[in-house]
C-alpha cells in the first residue's frame, strides 16, 4: 500500500531528526511532514554545522490545473482536515509548495494513548466528509511477524510474504496464496496456516481469542502486540469509536519501517450504492507506529518513538468529484451573500453606492458590470450562482427611502428602510 502523503515518512523522519535534536527547535507533535520542510530549512540556516540529510526535496510531479468548482471542493476537504488537526493540538507552518495531509506525534509517551488519538482523528475527518460509512482496519506488525514465525515462514521471507498479504484488499485469499506458493516459494502447508489467521477480523473479542491460541500465545512478539491492542480498544471505547475499528489480521501495510500498530481506513459499499462501482477507491487514510525510523536518520542515533496518519486527500477529492458527476451535484464557486440589482435603467451610480455600503460592512456582495442590465438577467445570475439574497433598488424605492430584499430560493420580497438594510442582511445571514 503506497503512502498517501506527498513526502514519504523516510524523508519526514530525516527532517524530524534534525528538528527534534536542534538546539533551536523542539517539538513532540507535528502537524504534517510537509510543514516541517520550512522548519528544517530554518534550522539548517540557524545551525550551518549540522550534518546534512541525504535526500533532496523536489516539487511533486503530476500537478494539474483546477477549475473553480474543483477548487471549492478541494479547499473544503483540506479545510476540514486542517481544522481537525488543529483541534487536536497540532501546529502548522505556511509551506506553499506542499499540502497539509499528515499528522504525526513524536516523543516518549505511555502506550497506546497517541495511537488511539490518531484513530480518533481519522474517524472525525472521515465522518465530517459525509461520504458514507467507513471502517478502519487495525493490526500490529509484531502480531504479523509473530504469526509468520509460528506458521513456519522463514524469517528471510517475512517481508516478501507481508508484501503478498498486503494485496488481500484487491485479491482473494486463493490468489494471494497462489502468489505466496508459486512466486515466493512458500510451502503450501505454511500458506494454509497463514490463511487460518488472516481471514479473521473482529473487535476486542478477537484479541481475547488470540490470547488463548495455543500457537500464537507462545510467541513473545504476538503477546506484546495483543496486550497493546487490548489497551488500544479500551481507549477507543472511551473515545466512542470502537464500533468503527476492526482488528483485521489480513492488514499488512507492506512498508518495512512500521514497528507496532498499523491501520487503514476504507469507505464501505452499501446495497443502495451498487451502481457506484466506479467510486471504489481503496484506502483513503492510513498510518501506524514507526518507532525506529527517526533514529536511522539521526547522526547521533537518538531513538524517537513516532506514530502518525496520512489522509489521502487526492483519493477523497476523486471520490467527491465522481459522486458529483453521478448525482449531478452543483458546487457554489463563490461565497457571495448578496446581489445588488435594479429593474430600471440609469441606476448604476445608486447600485455602486449601495454595494460599497455592503462591502464596508463586511458583506460579500456582487453586481453585474453593466450600466443597464435586465432584471431577469440579474435574477437568473443569482439562481445560477446560488446567491441567497438580492437587494433591489429603483425609482419608487429611491423616492420612499426604502430597499426591496428578495430571497432567491423562495422569491419572497420584503421592504426595508434604507438605513436598516445592512442590519437586516446581517441578521438574516447570522440566522441562516
Amino acid at each position: 500500500m503506497p503512502q498517501l502523503g506527498l513526502l514519504p515518512r523516510k524523508a519526514w523522519a530525516a527532517l524530524l531528526s534534525q528538528i527534534l535534536w536542534s538546539p533551536y527547535t523542539a517539538c513532540t507533535r507535528a502537524v504534517s511532514s510537509h510543514s516541517q520542510v520550512a522548519e528544517a530549512v530554518l534550522t539548517s540556516q540557524l545551525n550551518p554545522n549540522q550534518e546534512k540529510s541525504d535526500f533532496i526535496i523536489k516539487t511533486p510531479k503530476g500537478t494539474r490545473d483546477l477549475s473553480p468548482q474543483q477548487m471549492v471542493v478541494r479547499e473544503k476537504i483540506l479545510g476540514m482536515v486542517v481544522s481537525c488537526f488543529k483541534r487536536h493540538g497540532a501546529k502548522g507552518l505556511d509551506t506553499p509548495a506542499f499540502e497539509l495531509k499528515d499528522f504525526d506525534i513524536a516523543g516518549q509517551f505511555d502506550p497506546m494513548i497517541p495511537d488511539a488519538e490518531c484513530l480518533k482523528i481519522m474517524c472525525e475527518i472521515l465522518s465530517g466528509l459525509q461520504l458514507g460509512d467507513f471502517l478502519i482496519k487495525v493490526n500490529d506488525r509484531r502480531i504479523l511477524d509473530g504469526m509468520f514465525a509460528v506458521c513456519g515462514v522463514p524469517e528471510s521471507k517475512f517481508r516478501a510474504i507481508c508484501s503478498s498479504l498486503d494485496k488481500l484488499d484487491k485479491m482473494s485469499w486463493k490468489d494471494v496464496r497462489h502468489e505466496m506458493v508459486t512466486k515466493k516459494s512458500l510451502a503450501p502447508e505454511v500458506a494454509d496456516r497463514i490463511g487460518d489467521y488472516v481471514q479473521r477480523h473482529g473487535g476486542v473479542s478477537l484479541v481475547e481469542q488470540l490470547f488463548q491460541d495455543s500457537r500464537l500465545s507462545q510467541n513473545k512478539q504476538v503477546l506484546e502486540g495483543l496486550r497493546d491492542l487490548k489497551l488500544l480498544f479500551e481507549y477507543l471505547t472511551l473515545f466512542g469509536i470502537a464500533e468503527k475499528i476492526s482488528f483485521d489480521l489480513s492488514l499488512a501495510r507492506g512498508l518495512d519501517y512500521y514497528t507496532g500498530v498499523i491501520y487503514e481506513a476504507v469507505f464501505l459499499q452499501t446495497p443502495n450504492q451498487a451502481g457506484e462501482e466506479s467510486l471504489r477507491m481503496g484506502s483513503v487514510a492510513a498510518g501506524g507506529r514507526y518507532d525506529g525510523l527517526v533514529g536511522m536518520f539521526d547522526p547521533k542515533g537518538h531513538r524517537v518513538p513516532c506514530v502518525g496518519l496520512s489522509i489521502g486527500v487526492e483519493r477523497i477529492f476523486s471520490i467527491v468529484e465522481q459522486r458529483m458527476k453521478v448525482f449531478g451535484e452543483k458546487v457554489r464557486t463563490t461565497e457571495t451573500q448578496v446581489f445588488v440589482a435594479t429593474p430600471q435603467k440609469n441606476f448604476l451610480q445608486e447600485r455602486l453606492k449601495l454595494i460599497a455600503e455592503l462591502w464596508d460592512a463586511g458583506i460579500k456582495a456582487e453586481l453585474l458590470y453593466k450600466n443597464n442590465p435586465k432584471l431577469l438577467t440579474q435574477l437568473h445570475y443569482c439562481e445560477n450562482m446560488g446567491i441567497p439574497l438580492v437587494v433591489i433598488i429603483g425609482e419608487q424605492e429611491m423616492k420612499e427611502g426604502i430597499i426591496k430584499l428578495r430571497s432567491v430560493a423562495s422569491k419572497e420580497e420584503v421592504t426595508i428602510k434604507r438605513e436598516h438594510l445592512v442590519a437586516e442582511i446581517q441578521k438574516r445571514l447570522s440566522d441562516s
